[in-house]
């Protein structure tokens, strides 16, 4: 199976998922498990905004914490960075743990730093169902929302993989008990479904699991025997992951790439631009994609495999971001990918083989010096060490205490979800004692 059973984690069988696209598919689907949840909700994302998506989310998030289910929010502090305090204040308020992945300091009012985001977009209801893929909470993921409305994908997954994102999630939450389950206990055990769907779950973080999302990509590429669909929105990995996309085109392999051509980060694209001659000229297909802004993290590889989580194929999402994607060895989801990904090769531009010759000569010494500045970043950056913040306060209305768990087991194998901070209303005290008589919890 691709040489996956070498990862620490495995594959496990009898899963159901279906596939969700924009956020005209995955919303409403997300809400309904909601509304139905009877005791927990964990939720995970990069982005949480106060806007039509966002205002959705809290009231049922609300709804749901008053009919007695407990629920987690963690978003991070730079994609949420915008997030006002009334809308942090009335979750909070209803008895919802809300926390924070790692803010910044209390002297600084800007933006935190960009590297070592919590990057991933997950959501656990009741340890049924699970939620995974790229799309944040917040209306420009709604192709309705307009032009700027970004084309994206998520899965719904029931069976025994719901436990391996609950695990995670739980590890960054102080107040997490299975104990909240009640009489769902069992679900746990996530029992089979009819059908039998193997699925991994690989994630991304800067201890235990550096390089798992990408080595499960490599390991789908070297086995390759028909074909290598990828689509990414922010494509600029390492050498290697090149050379096996050449190397799997070289001995006949179908390897297509559908990439951002209108990005919502400019250099997105000159940054995947400085990539395309030597793949293009070992047979490599390219496309950008111009209907809208991409934000895919897909790919299908011959008929069986495919992926679909958080991880981009560049810097942030391989060297620094905590990610988590899935792998499902089962060829009617890989078909189904394969036809959106056909589909978005219809609303792209193919690059063509002698692009390079059209090119002006400095741009190509840009793309020479941008690609291997680039390729030996995240070795230098990731030499310095990531601070663990401290209790500090939170847009000058909120502070923030100790959030993940109390479970040593779970500490080991999640180290950084240290830096998860649950954020609780601000008081006046006069040292960190008092703090923690207040707050047993923080303990």
């Amino acid at each position: 199976m691709f040489g996956l059973r070498q990862f620490k984690g495995h594959f496990y069988e009898g899963n159901r998922l279906s596939l969700l696209v924009n956020g005209e598919a995955f919303f409403p689907q997300l809400l309904q498990r909601i509304n139905e949840a009877k005791r927990e909700i964990y939720i995970e994302t990069f982005i949480l905004a106060d806007d039509p998506v966002g205002e959705d989310l809290k009231a049922a998030l609300i709804a749901a914490a008053e009919r007695g289910v407990w629920v987690s929010v963690t978003a991070d502090s730079w994609g949420s960075h915008f997030l006002n305090s009334e809308y942090i204040e009335a979750l909070t308020t209803a008895g919802i743990v809300f926390q924070i992945y790692d803010p910044q300091p209390s002297w600084y009012n800007g933006r935190p730093k960009l590297f070592r985001r919590l990057h991933r977009k997950l959501a656990v209801v009741d340890a049924t169902y699970g939620f995974i893929g790229g799309i944040n909470m917040c209306h420009d993921h709604m192709i309705s929302s307009g032009p700027e409305g970004k084309q994206d994908y998520s899965v719904e997954l029931q069976g025994p993989i719901v436990n391996q994102l609950r695990t995670l999630c739980k590890s960054y939450v102080r107040d997490a008990k299975d104990e909240h389950l009640h009489e769902l206990l069992g679900a746990l055990k996530n029992p089979a479904q009819p059908g039998a769907t193997p699925m991994a779950f690989v994630s991304r973080d800067n201890r235990r699991n550096r390089s798992d999302i990408e080595k499960a990509y490599m390991a789908g590429i070297r086995e390759a025997r028909e074909r290598v669909w990828i689509a990414n929105a922010y494509f600029f990995p390492g050498y290697r992951f090149v050379r096996a996309l050449r190397k799997a085109a070289k001995r006949g392999v179908d390897v297509r790439l559908v990439l951002q051509g209108d990005p919502d980060i400019p250099f997105a694209l000159p940054m995947a631009r400085a990539l395309y001659d030597v793949p293009i000229r070992s047979g490599v297909k390219i496309y950008e994609y111009l209907d809208r802004p991409l934000h895919a993290k897909i790919a299908v590889i011959d008929d069986e495999w495919a992926t679909i989580g958080s991880s981009n194929l560049d810097p942030l999402s391989l060297a620094f971001n905590l990610e988590a994607n899935i792998i499902v060895c089962d060829r009617d989801f890989n078909a189904q990918l394969a036809t959106e990904i056909q589909g978005l090769e219809k609303g792209s531009k193919k690059i063509a083989a002698d692009w390079v010759k059209h090119r002006r000569w400095y741009y190509l010494v840009k793309d020479f010096f941008m690609y291997h500045s680039l390729r030996h970043f995240p070795t230098f950056a990731g030499l310095f060490p990531a601070h663990t913040p401290k209790i500090r306060e939170l847009k000058r209305t909120f502070a923030t205490s100790q959030g993940r768990t109390r479970d040593a087991g779970l500490q080991r194998q999640y180290p950084e979800s240290k830096n998860a901070r649950r954020v609780i209303r601000k008081q006046d005290y006069d040292t960190i004692a008092d703090i923690e008589a207040q707050q047993p919890e923080a303990k």
